[in-house]
């Protein structure tokens, strides 16, 4: 995590304030079910409580503590003890490490998964309100970077919200595969703490029980959750890069707002460039990477090992902070697009009636004409435009081949541009209900 790429409610996710005091919510929660069981004495469950509650904890004192016993979660609860007292030695009862860690971590996930789930939506009102506003804008669609046939600026708009709406899906689905609980101790077998107490603590802290943990709880629910990431930020630069194409130059079909007092270029300065698009996409380039490792962590030596913990503590707060800048940043851009719809209309014209070479072709087969006969003859008038010689309907106009078996006006009718948009209001309905 650096600054420059990261947003305080998500930063503070990870700070070390906040994973002490869910460690002790955990640790918390735990006691006082071992103290309904009897294990442990109720006066000493509401001591650790109470103290625990108003303790603010000193990550200075821990980090000086773990620097000597080389252990993480032994020096929270040695600070633990340093502020509650005696009633202390009742915490962490037959408890492992792993109980906190892997609780807390899973409760991390599942708030920044909220916090993502909730930034998705600022990019889905942005899109909607942008794909209503032009939603019958003619414009150029194109396959494989080539002029192909018309389609809507607002039908754009409309595929990357129907893209996001299932990342919403998606990412409410990786928040409830990770949103589980594992209070069952060494190996875990629950030989030193009752189930009871993991379904108490599950409850209280908003998770589900896990099944069955192995002093872990399984990696392919973080796998999932990490690959999950890296789908949402792969649609963030789908769009980010369709964006980058239209500010093109040659396009200038939409590009990003360009502030008052912003400057392009240090050396050119007639320079408007695509800059937040292009972050956007190396981002999403660093959000998919965190996914390997997290598949990797999922083949752990026997009950467990730590070779996960290392990759978990950077993952963790780097794949969610940077998604959540992303996210932001793309519902930013989308929000300030400014589009240019007589640039759109100037492009759909650049190819002298090339984009209607279709409904040319299937007119002639609905005359009688073979569809091999039909391919050829308009193919052959498409290649003189394409070489500079004139326009298509003008050509179509003088091919007997053409006129044979339709009228000037028929030929006409093929180059009708609100022939392609009957449709749009059916697709729009289909997006968004």
């Amino acid at each position: 995590m650096i600054p420059r790429y990261s947003r305080p409610e998500m930063t503070a996710i990870w700070s070390p304030e906040q994973r002490y005091r869910i460690w002790f919510e955990i640790e918390a929660h735990a006691t006082e079910a071992m103290a309904e069981l009897g294990i442990v004495p109720k006066e000493a469950a509401r001591i650790i409580r109470e103290k625990g509650q108003a303790a603010t904890f000193d990550v200075a004192r821990i980090d000086a503590i773990e620097a000597e016993v080389k252990h993480d979660v032994i020096a929270f609860l040695t600070h633990l003890a340093e502020l509650v007292g005696p009633e202390a030695r009742f915490v962490h009862q037959g408890m492992t490490s792993s109980d906190v860690l892997d609780t807390c971590f899973n409760i991390q996930l599942t708030q920044a998964a909220d916090i993502l789930i909730a930034d998705v939506e600022k990019v889905l009102a942005a899109l909607k309100r942008r794909a209503f506003e032009y939603k019958m804008a003619p414009t150029i669609g194109r396959s494989h970077g080539i002029h192909a046939e018309p389609t809507t600026f607002g039908l754009k708009l409309a595929y990357a919200h129907a893209e996001f709406a299932r990342a919403r899906e998606r990412l409410a689905a990786a928040r409830r595969e990770v949103a589980t609980c594992a209070i069952s101790g060494a190996v875990g077998t629950f030989a030193q703490v009752d189930p009871r107490v993991e379904a108490h603590v599950a409850k209280a802290m908003g998770l589900a029980a896990e099944p069955v943990s192995t002093q872990v709880i399984p990696r392919d629910r973080h796998a999932m959750f990490f690959a999950t990431l890296g789908v949402v930020a792969s649609s963030v630069e789908r769009l980010a890069t369709e964006i980058r194409h239209l500010q093109r130059t040659e396009v200038l079909e939409a590009e990003e707002y360009f502030s008052a007092g912003q400057k392009g270029s240090s050396a050119m300065p007639h320079k408007r460039n695509p800059v937040l698009t292009e972050n956007l996409t190396g981002l999403a380039r660093l959000v998919r990477s965190y996914a390997i490792p997290a598949m990797e962590n999922v083949a752990l030596w026997h009950e467990r090992d730590i070779s996960h913990s290392s990759v978990e503590r950077m993952i963790g707060p780097d794949a969610t902070v940077t998604l959540d800048f992303a996210l932001n940043r793309l519902a930013g851009v989308v929000d300030k697009l400014v589009v240019y719809p007589q640039n759109m209309q100037k492009n759909l014209d650049r190819l002298g009636g090339l984009v209607h070479s279709q409904r040319v072709l299937l007119a002639l087969t609905q005359k009688g004409v073979a569809r091999e006969d039909a391919y050829r003859i308009v193919q052959e008038n498409a290649m003189k435009v394409w070489r500079g010689e004139g326009d298509f309907l003008t050509f179509l106009k003088a091919d007997p081949r053409v006129t044979a078996t339709m009228s000037a006006d028929e030929i006409e009718d093929n180059f009708d541009l609100g022939y392609h948009f009957k449709h749009v209001d059916t697709i729009f309905r289909r997006v968004f209900g």
